[in-house]
């Protein structure tokens, strides 16, 4: 405990009364028996010591959103006349406010298919923040910490398929110690002239391998001592392979390759073109997140780091997908309140659940999206039987409505595998 008059520590029974716990307070904290006017007492948040991680980011979530809930509520407006751009800068203008409580209440309407400027750039699983001065000089990735941050604490989808060069920078590890590959690297054109200065053998593979902490170490197809001794080729670059590594060298000022700095050239270029170029906007997105409660979580619960900021290639099961969906109520009673009869909903939800238990997983990604507007699987998802033509979806509040006529699987399946792949072309919906 600790109360502005040193720390104590004190073992106290959950059935004290209130009289009792005031009386062993004082006899911890003797001046408190002095102070007029009352004092409060508040229990400490306990997420932090739950082994679970995926519960300790709930309770966690939970904790700040309970201490903030009497506030006045965030409010973001967004306008469906107004244009795409129009759109965009409402959404940007919300996260750009300075000292604001990320944890209170929101109410939002947010409607129709918005196109947010692209900040991450790269390949899935290893997305890096764009190298771009205009967005840096635009505070837009403290904007998007803001948002990850925001988004965690309402339960919303998370950022997945970042680097974990960049994930490992984020949280305060240094450049020099991250794992990077070949991948990692965003442009293609840079990319190429630095695979020149290594054998050919690694292209594709993990390439700089330096010391890492073992929660986010990447395992290599090879051995680490292996592929290090590997990228001392000794293959002799052509004039044109020369030419473009010295100038790509000169421009970050490096010395030219040579015979014995060729692997250390390697790691040199690839650090630079993946960490190097990009370090305002790694510091800018720390700062987002450090004005949200999910900073609090990430740095004392490493374990849940690979929750919050998952990998891309993760992919769908149908066993988790049944698992996160509530389904419409099965009861006499509830034939009252409902449109459809028992039987109709216990059809109508079988023919679901044998569409997802036989999916594949490009098929369930589609389903997401169409179901949630995104590719992540949610904490819940909501099913209702409703009268209609078409199976449809309130993306924002992610639930699927399926129509109730339906009277095989055949039909069923062929309109709905139909409605999914809809999602490339309306936002979730025919």
């Amino acid at each position: 405990m600790k109360a502005g008059l040193g720390r104590k520590t004190a073992h106290i029974d959950e059935s004290i009364t209130h009289n009792e716990l005031g009386e062993t307070l004082k006899v911890l904290f003797p001046k408190l028996g002095t102070i007029t006017g009352g004092w409060l007492l508040y229990k400490s948040a306990d997420w932090y010591t739950i082994s679970d991680a995926s519960k300790a980011i709930s309770r966690c979530a939970d904790h700040f959103l309970q201490i903030h809930a009497m506030e006045n509520p965030l409010l973001l407006k967004m306008d469906l006349r107004d244009s795409p751009a129009e759109k965009d800068m409402a959404l940007i203008s919300f996260y750009k406010r300075p000292n604001v409580q990320w944890a209170c209440p929101l109410n939002c309407r947010l409607e129709g298919n918005s196109i947010v400027t692209r900040l991450f750039e790269g390949e899935p699983g290893h997305w890096v923040p764009s190298a771009s001065h205009f967005l840096v000089e635009s505070d837009m990735f403290l904007v998007a910490g803001r948002m990850i941050g925001h988004s965690f604490l309402h339960g919303g989808p998370r950022l997945s398929g970042l680097s974990p060069a960049v994930i490992h920078v984020l949280l305060g590890g240094s450049p020099e110690t991250a794992t990077i590959t070949l991948e990692d690297c965003p442009d293609l054109d840079i990319r190429e002239t630095i695979s020149t200065v290594c054998p050919p053998i690694h292209k594709n593979r993990i390439l700089c391998v330096l010391h890492y902490p073992s929660s986010f170490l990447l395992f290599s197809p090879l051995s680490s001592l292996r592929c290090l001794l590997q990228l001392e080729g000794e293959s002799r670059l052509s004039d044109t392979q020369m030419e473009r590594v010295q100038s790509l060298a000169y421009s970050w000022d490096l010395p030219c390759p040579s015979e014995n700095n060729r692997k250390w050239l390697f790691e040199k270029l690839l650090l630079h073109a993946v960490l190097g170029r990009i370090a305002r906007q790694i510091k800018q997105l720390r700062r987002g997140l450090k004005e949200t409660p999910i900073w609090s979580l990430v740095t004392r619960r490493p374990d849940a780091v690979p929750l919050l900021f998952p990998r891309e290639e993760a992919s769908l099961c149908p066993e988790v997908v049944l698992q996160h969906i509530t389904w419409p109520e099965m009861d006499a009673e509830s034939d009252e309140d409902d449109d459809c009869s028992k039987e109709t909903r216990c059809r109508i939800s079988g023919y679901l659940k044998q569409f997802i238990a036989n999916a594949t997983p490009p098929e369930l990604k589609e389903l997401m999206k169409f179901w949630t507007g995104w590719e992540n699987l949610p904490s819940s998802l909501s099913v209702e039987i409703v009268h209609g033509n078409y199976p449809t979806a309130a993306t924002c509040y992610e639930t699927l409505k399926l129509p109730c006529h339906y009277k095989n699987y055949k039909s069923f399946s062929e309109d709905f595998l139909a409605c999914i792949s809809s999602t490339q072309s309306g936002f979730g919906l025919i």
